[in-house]
């Protein structure tokens, strides 16, 4: 196993828990917090569909387009909104996040392996100081938002998945 694969291996395990913890519940459902205070799980999809659109184009990755909006209905500051009309459907939101997510694996492998210990520009490096790092905190970044959802899950009385 090499470092791509480890970093692919990362992805595609968040991913399938993120899919598998939204995969019963309803888009009235995606609304629900685990906490007052907390992001509700649509909110929490937009942000990880723009903050991997993002983090890859501050790399200098061509991404596809965002929906108009998208980033903008999903930032810190729309964050505390529950209005339903301002979010989208759970397969809208797996599809954008579908999209993105081809394209990020599709560089992913055109990067050559060497290049993956390359430093990322200024505005990333904070939280990804390599090439490697950045491909790798997607996984990773997805993961921690999926764990959010579990407590909506439990909220909701929804079975235990894995």
């Amino acid at each position: 196993m090499n470092a791509k694969d480890v970093i692919r291996s990362t992805i595609a395990t968040a991913h399938e828990l993120l899919t598998t913890y939204v995969s019963d519940l309803t888009d009235a459902e995606l609304m629900t917090r685990p906490a007052p205070e907390a992001n509700h799980v649509a909110w929490q999809l937009g942000h990880l569909i723009a903050s991997e659109h993002q983090m890859l184009s501050d790399a200098g990755f061509t991404m596809p387009d965002l929906p108009e909006g998208l980033a903008e209905a999903h930032s810190k500051e729309a964050a505390t909104s529950s209005e339903p009309a301002k979010f989208s459907t759970k397969q809208e939101y797996l599809r954008w996040m579908g999209e993105q997510r081809t394209a990020t694996l599709n560089h992913l492998a055109a990067v050559a392996d060497a290049d993956l210990d390359k430093p990322t520009p200024e505005p990333i490096r904070s939280y990804a100081p390599t090439v490697g790092a950045l491909f790798n905190i997607i996984g990773i970044h997805e993961l921690m938002h999926a764990g959010q959802f579990a407590p909506v899950r439990r909220k909701l009385n929804k079975p235990i998945l894995i």
